[in-house]
């Protein structure tokens, strides 16, 4: 896994507090991760703060 896989992976298991085998290529974040619009907001913040990215909000 590369190293920006894994800080995603890593962000991803704090923020939705699952497993990290739960967190894989194919499981859905609402389906199979139990994360609601308000957590997609709190992981799409947390991605841009840890990239030093802006992701816009109409994506």
């Amino acid at each position: 896994m590369s190293e920006i896989a894994s800080r995603v992976k890593a962000i991803i298991v704090d923020k939705l507090g699952v497993e990290d085998s739960e967190v894989t290529n194919e499981a859905s974040f609402t389906n199979d991760l139990g994360a609601d619009s308000l957590d997609t907001v709190e992981l799409i913040m947390e991605f841009e703060k840890e990239f030093g990215i802006s992701i816009p909000d109409d994506q």
